[in-house]
Parts: C-alpha cells; structure tokens; sequence
C-alpha cells in the first residue's frame, strides 16, 4: 500500500523472519526426497527495536511501518493487491476481481470477488469497502485525533481528490473523483490503500463518526479486542506477550491458499547479535543475516543464505526548516551545500566495503534493481560523483571559507549533528565514514545515535531538535507509482525535513495527469531526474536483504509477505 519506511536490519518484506525446525535441503523448490510436514511452528524473528503497534483499520503516522503492514497482511485482504515484481495489479490475491475506469480517469468501478468471506461466514461486500473508506475520510480530517498515515495528494489524493464512493451493488464499488488524474497512479496509489475491514463488527456508531474513530483508538492497540478476532486474511490472531512474540494461527475460513503450518510466531529480537546466535542454534531458522556478520555467514551451517532487492531507494534526510538547530535548516537550503555533501559520499566504497559488493548506488528515487519498468535508465550515472576536493572548491566558490578546519559564512558555521538508529554496526560504520569524508570538505558532523523510533517520528513538528537523520534504511515503493509526491512534494505527509521546491511541485503534479504510456513515462522520469539533481535528501547505496532461511523451510523467498505459501519438508 504505496510508500513504506523500512530499516536495513528487516529481512522478509520488512519483517526479519524466522522459522523454527531444522534440515539439510538447500533450495527453495521441495525434492522428491522430502516430505511435506502438515503443520509445524514458524517462528518469524523481528529486527531489534522494531515492534508492532496495532491501530488497524485506522493507519495512523505513528503506526506507519514495514512491521505493522506485515501483521496487518496476515488478517486482511486489500482490495487491490499489487506485485511488488511487476508492479501490476494481481486480481487472484485481490479481493477486487476487476477494475475500469474512463478515459479521463474520474470514475473507477470495482468488482468484488464474491468468494471472499469473513471468518465469521459473512461475504466481503461494497459496504465494507464503503465503510472502510468512511473510516479513512474521517481520519484524514482536521478534526481527527488520530490521522490517517496516507492522506494528501502524493498518497492517493485522500480526501481532497475523492469525490464519493458508494456501493453499487452487493459487490460493486464506484469511486468518483473531483478531477481527472492519471488512472495507474490512483490505482497503485488510491485505492490500493483499502483494506476492507467487517462493517458489522467494526460499525459501532453508524450516525457519529468522531465517537467512532475515538472507539478505533480505544481498541487500536489491543489486537485481543473482539473487532479484530473476525479477518478475511489467512491467519487469525491468537495471542501475544508484550516485548516477547506476537502468535498466529490459520484462518481455517480463508477462500484463499491456505496455509500448511499450524503456528506463526514473531519473536521479538535484544540485538542482531542475538538473532545470529538463535538461527545458529536453530531456535530461530527463517531470519536475516546481519551485515556486520557476513564474514562468518559459513557459520549459519543449517541455513541458506538469499539476498534479494526490495523496490526501493535509500537517502538521508536534511531538516530544511528554519526551525533547525543553529540554522542549519536555510543551510541546507542552499543546493551547493547539498551537491557538495553529495560529492562526500563514495557509494562505490561503501558498497564494497559495508555491503560486500550486495548494494546498489542511489543517484534519484527509483532504483535499478529489482528491475521495474518505472526506473529512468538515465540514472545509471552519478549526477555528484564522489570527489570531496572538488566540493570543497565548490562551497568556496559559494562564498564560504575555512575557519579552524571547518566552513564558515558569516555568522554560521558547517556543523551540525546526524541523528541515526542505533543497533546496526553497518549504520554506524556507514555514517562514520560519511563523517570524515565531509571533514575533509571543511564539513563537521556530529553523530549521535538514537532509536529508531524516536528517529522515525522526527517530522515538521519537532523541526527544533534535529538537523539530518539516518533510520538506516529507505523508502520502499513496491506496488506504489513511485512519483515521490508522499515525500517531496510541500507539506506531504511523510515530507519530515519540509523540503520544498516550486519545481519539484510542478514535476510531482504532471506526474498526477492521464496520458498514454508514453507521456505518463516521460512525466515520471522528468521528475525522476530533477530529485537526482535537485537533491531533497542525499543518496546512500541501497543494500540487498540478507535473508537467511532454514534448509528445510520452502517459499519464504518467493513469498516473502506470504507465510501462507510457507512450508516445512521433512527429509
């Protein structure tokens, strides 16, 4: 569902996953030697500092992570399922089994599959999507006292752009926009947001939508609450224990592909060192592998090493506002400042030498790899190549001079302190190195490291306590049309460091307008190029997943997101 923060340390589709069991068979496809096991525990480890906080069906800011979308996959089925492969829409793993839409790309009409059913044996229909998208309208108000995490128009135009949506038929939606837009876009980006939740459980307060989104948050995190004992996903909620492990089990009403295994569990990890030493002694057997342990992967003897891409770019964030400490924020402003900085990071370093050569370099915010027809293949050069003489030419050319060793413009010196997420020795290892390369530029950082979660709610609203942040990760846009407006575009949801450019707004917004494929593309890559060189954050290499899967486990690859399809084999 559109854009996603995700940290470097998750494993399986921003999960760090683990499997319990142990074997000998190294590949993902089952031999005629091994034997499927019917049932079986798979024990899927989270990465340290990540935990889940449940305000489903209501996706507040707070909520907005790779670990909560995970959980929340497992019960709920979203009305448009798009393959992070393809980035196509996927109608068998959707519960819409059709779209159209006209040509001005104003009116959308849905067909819902009618084989889907809640657990409790009542059909999915065109009055929980309704109901679901009034619980989304509600949240992403003014009035809201908890807002929903995808609201504006880089999201999917929530409210403003959706004119109405109402229910047809039993099992037939019509969306109405307020003016015409590009129709992938608001596929991938609009409705893909749904995820119909049961009307009959969940409608409280039928005529009152304020005491109704107040009764969401009373129960937002409680998963044991009766509304969410009734799913249409795969699994069902069974228990958990708080900072322990959060336990599922098979939906056995699911219409889908049901799954083989009796018990899920996501156990909570102290350390990635921790986590290592569990998949070694097989407590833990489907997990990541950590970077700063690639060295002793031989270790792991039991498990299979699959490293893999995720759609996704990788950048740190300046704090543009003049909020910032010291200032910092109209420094950053000044795009020589950005490009020289830019010219400190040696990506082709880091990747061989944090990331073992399992990296790719990011210039814009698409990515190569995987491959996605959305990349603009001008971005397989470096705008800013690594070279820290020529940026600091380039700052003294713009009028700032060296004082004791560090850049200095009038009354405002280049020193400022990097917030990033403690707990990875290859975060840390990374802005080390960022941090002597910018000081031979006459740049000084200072590092501090915080957790994530306090990273991760650095916004506009606390502009005053910091100046540039590392969560240790990126943004994942699998299955959204990555047009960055979520990011970039002025006052967007997730626009933490409130960079703004008239520009890049008219960039964003042509991406928003119906064309044929060609013209769509062109939109897209136009605006591609200008965040390449215009630069609303800097750029760092994205790495691969290190997945580490016990030999015996089978699909956690293919089927990162989808335990369902997981299996266990008996050799």
């Amino acid at each position: 569902m559109g854009w996603r923060k995700w940290v470097s340390l998750i494993a399986i589709a921003g999960l760090g996953g683990t499997i319990t069991g142990c074997g000998t068979q190294n590949s993902q496809a089952s031999s005629n030697k091994n034997t499927l096991v019917k049932g079986g525990s798979i024990v899927v480890a989270l990465a340290p500092q990540i935990s889940p906080n449940w305000y489903f069906p209501e996706l507040s800011l707070t909520a907005d992570s790779s670990v909560n979308s995970q959980l929340d996959s497992l019960l709920y089925k979203p009305l448009i399922q798009i393959s992070s492969r393809t980035d196509k829409y996927v109608p068998s793993r959707s519960i819409a089994s059709h779209i159209t839409w006209n040509s001005e790309g104003t009116r959308y009409t849905i067909q819902l599959n009618p084989k889907w059913h809640w657990s409790n044996g009542r059909p999915v229909t065109a009055q929980d999507v309704v109901f679901s998208w009034n619980i989304m309208k509600a949240a992403s108000s003014n009035q809201s006292g908890l807002a929903w995490g995808f609201a504006g128009m880089g999201s999917g135009g929530v409210p403003g752009l959706w004119k109405q949506v109402i229910a047809t038929a039993s099992h037939t939606v019509v969306v109405t926009l307020t003016q015409p837009r590009n129709q992938q876009w608001f596929v991938h980006n609009g409705l893909s947001q749904i995820i119909p939740v049961p009307r009959s459980v969940w409608d409280k307060y039928p005529h009152n939508i304020t005491r109704e989104l107040a009764f969401i948050k009373s129960v937002a995190n409680n998963p044991n609450a009766a509304p969410f004992g009734v799913v249409d996903g795969p699994f069902r909620f069974k228990k958990y224990a708080p900072n322990q492990y959060w336990q599922f089990a098979p939906n056995p009403r699911y219409d889908g592909h049901k799954p083989s295994i009796s018990t899920l569990i996501y156990q909570y990890e102290s350390s990635s060192t921790q986590e290592f030493s569990s998949l070694k002694t097989g407590t833990v057997d489907v997990g990541y592998l950590p970077q700063s342990l690639f060295k002793v992967k031989q270790e792991l003897t039991h498990d299979v090493f699959a490293p893999y891409y995720v759609p996704a770019f990788n950048y740190i964030v300046p704090n543009f506002s003049p909020k910032t400490p010291g200032g910092m924020g109209t420094v950053f402003q000044q795009l020589p400042v950005r490009q020289a900085m830019q010219m400190g990071i040696n990506q082709a370093s880091i990747i061989h030498t944090l990331y073992h050569g399992y990296a790719v370099p990011t210039y814009g915010p698409v990515v190569e790899k995987p491959p996605t027809p959305f990349f603009d293949r001008a971005l397989n050069s470096n705008p800013y190549p690594y070279n820290t003489q020529k940026a600091r030419k380039l700052l003294e050319k713009n009028g700032w001079h060296l004082v004791n060793g560090v850049m200095r413009k009038g009354n405002i010196s280049l020193s400022f302190s990097l917030d990033y997420v403690s707990g990875s020795g290859t975060v840390q290892s990374m802005v080390e190195l960022l941090q002597q390369n910018w000081a031979k530029e006459g740049i000084k950082v200072h590092l501090v490291p915080q957790p994530f979660d306090t990273i991760i709610a650095y916004s506009p609203a606390t502009a005053g306590k910091w100046a540039m942040e590392d969560w240790g990760g990126g943004w994942g846009y699998g299955g959204s049309y990555p047009t960055g407006g979520v990011l970039f575009a002025k006052n967007a949801a997730e626009n933490s460091g409130s960079y703004y450019s008239p520009t890049m707004d008219h960039l964003i917004n042509a991406t928003y307008q119906p064309g044929n494929k060609n013209q769509i593309l062109t939109r897209l890559y136009r605006y591609q190029m200008y965040a390449a060189k215009n630069l609303p954050g800097l750029y760092i290499p994205l790495s691969a997943h290190f997945q580490e899967h016990a030999a015996n486990i089978h699909n956690t690859v293919r089927y990162r997101s989808s335990p369902n399809y997981w299996y266990i084999t008996k050799s």
